[in-house]
């Protein structure tokens, strides 16, 4: 090969992603969405009265539904999204016993530091992992409550299963699942506490939560009353009893109703797209074919280790070709931040970049919002867009 094809830019690919909204959140909105969806948002109403009360209503039962929710668990919407909700957990159920925690990843990071930095338990255990791993989950101690991320969204690692939840326990399993409800089967019969956010796998407006309980939660909130201050905010309780309302949309705070608009066009779209099977059959086709991509890639690969624990929803990469291994630290991190600019420059995909706290890499968000031919219209460019970096 001559010195002038050997200089010669990568070409550009053909075909872009029809829509280049690849963020793990706020994520990608449904396909074909429009404001004209939001068209019937109660707007200018008390979320208190009778019709914005049954439309938050609304989006907590279709949410049951959809999520195959036992009947007897109660779901309510909260203040804060999914942060908001998992706070409320900690800091309405822990202290009874001592409590185990998975830390692999930012948010479920953030989850022990409040737990041991501000809830300040004694009896609480850290289990920790690197990016791109997991605990070992073995220590899980049945007579410990249990603090866990169903899948790490700023790692790109899921649990396989719930396996490693005996079914017998004695403790209380609180799970964060904000990036895995809707695009992943959750064992409801191994958890007790479940929280969400409505802008992440249905693509809704940001700052609600989403907080589910079973019966044995309930009945820790109802027999445990916390020994520190409670905000109201995260008050569950009423003299010693679970306030109802808040699980039959009567919020703590005041809602937007057109953010509640906009959940339940998500939802009513999740329903036509074939309910939560056909909404992890979507998320699954997105890492296949990234999968596939990567399988042939001599420049990337998956962050997770094992191919068991790939995230279909956040997944991450990570850039290992020996160009960019033999850079310092800090070229690494800048190199990353220029292939992800560089895209977002073409217009072929938004907000790609790894988390922050991450190791550097890219980070794709498979959640079934996202069509798959947009997927596979981005992987040509991710090709092109390391090139380019790599030659300048």
């Amino acid at each position: 090969m001559d010195a002038s094809a050997a200089a010669a830019p990568p070409r550009v690919p053909a075909v872009r992603p029809a829509n280049p909204d690849f963020s793990s959140g706020p994520c990608a909105k449904r396909p074909g969405f429009s404001l004209v969806a939001l068209e019937g948002a109660l707007l200018g109403r008390s979320h208190r009265a009778k019709a914005p009360k049954a439309r938050l209503a609304e989006v907590i039962d279709r949410s049951k539904a959809i999520l195959g929710m036992p009947a007897e668990w109660r779901l309510g919407i909260v203040p804060a999204s999914d942060t908001g909700a998992v706070e409320m957990a900690l800091w309405s159920l822990l202290g009874p016993r001592p409590v185990d925690i998975l830390a692999f990843e930012s948010f479920s990071e953030t989850w022990a530091d409040d737990v041991v930095k501000q809830l300040r338990l004694a009896d609480a255990r850290v289990l920790k992992a690197g990016y791109g791993a997991l605990p070992d989950l073995t220590q899980v101690n049945k007579a410990h409550d249990l603090v866990f991320a169903w899948n790490g969204t700023t790692s790109g690692v899921r649990v396989p299963n719930a396996d490693f939840i005996a079914a017998d326990r004695e403790g209380l399993v609180i799970c964060d699942a904000t990036s895995a409800a809707f695009a992943m089967r959750l064992d409801w019969a191994k958890l007790d506490v479940v929280t969400w956010s409505w802008q992440k796998v249905l693509g809704g407006e940001g700052a609600h939560g989403m907080l589910a309980l079973s019966p044995r939660a309930v009945a820790r909130l109802e027999s445990h009353t916390p020994f520190w201050p409670m905000p109201k905010i995260f008050r569950l309780t009423s003299k010693g009893k679970i306030s109802e309302g808040i699980f039959k949309g009567e919020t703590i705070n005041t809602p937007s109703m057109l953010c509640v608009e906009d959940a339940l066009d998500g939802l009513r779209w999740a329903e036509g797209a074939g309910g939560l099977d056909g909404l992890v059959a979507r998320s699954e086709a997105n890492l296949a074919a990234v999968r596939d991509w990567v399988a042939a890639s001599e420049w990337a690969a998956f962050l997770a280790e094992d191919a068991a624990t790939t995230s279909c929803t956040s997944i991450c990469l990570k850039i290992t070709s020996p160009w960019f291994t033999a850079l310092a630290p800090e070229a690494q991190a800048e190199a990353a931040k220029q292939i992800a600019a560089l895209l977002e420059k073409q217009g072929v995909a938004n907000d790609i970049g790894a988390y922050r706290d991450a190791p550097p890499g890219l980070r794709i968000w498979g959640g079934a919002t996202v069509e798959t031919s947009d997927i596979k219209a981005l992987l040509p460019w991710l090709d092109w867009a390391y090139e380019t970096v790599k030659g300048a």
